[in-house]
Formats: structure tokens, sequence, C-alpha cells
């Protein structure tokens, strides 16, 4: 089964097999991230800028802003959620209180880089 990953609402959604599955206004923890110069990105995320499926995660490019220096850009890659099972579509966003590692590549290639 293929995996239907788009953005909705100007980037406020993201939406997984027709089904609006990660919004924005999150706070996420950025670790090893090139965002700022804090030693962890407090970051704040406003908009979904890209998005993508690299089986089996679900990745996007985030517009937002660290919370504690005010730096405000767009972040590399970071997972959002993963696609458990290829048959039935089921997804899981990931906990977005947890560390997260930006990617500045991909595994695979994206079509709209």
């Amino acid at each position: 089964m293929t995996t239907d990953v788009h953005q909705l609402d100007d980037g406020a959604w993201i939406s997984v097999n027709d089904s609006r599955e990660v919004n924005v206004s999150d706070l996420w923890l950025l670790a090893r991230s090139d965002f700022c110069g804090c030693e962890t990105t407090d970051f704040l995320a406003e908009g979904f800028v890209k998005v993508g499926v690299d089986y089996p995660d679900i990745q996007a490019r985030i517009a937002g802003q660290c919370i504690a220096c005010g730096e405000s850009g767009v972040t590399d890659w970071l997972t959002v959620g993963r696609v458990v099972d290829p048959d039935s579509g089921e997804f899981y966003g990931v906990v977005h209180e947890s560390v997260h590692f930006p990617e500045k590549r991909t595994r695979l290639a994206r079509p709209d880089e």
C-alpha cells in the first residue's frame, strides 16, 4: 500500500492517508541542531514547510522559532511519526515532549528537494 502525505490548511496540518494526524503549535526540544546557538533548541512549530515519506518515517521541515533566543527559520528534516503497518496505513505520531534530532539529509531523496 502507498502512504499518502500532504500539507493542509497552509501548513497547519499534515495529513497521512487522508487523515489529519499532525498539527503545528507544538513545542519541540531539538538537540544537535544548527537551528540556533542554544545547546538545545526550544522550538515552537509555526508551520509545515515540506513533508515527505522516508518509509516508515513521515518527516517534515518546520518553520518556527526558538523561544529561548528568538531565532526563527526552518528546521532540517524531523520525524513527526511513523506508518507502522503498510497494509492498513496505521500511523503513530512522535512524542513532542521527547528530544528530537533533525537530519540534514534523509536516507531517500524527496521529489520536492
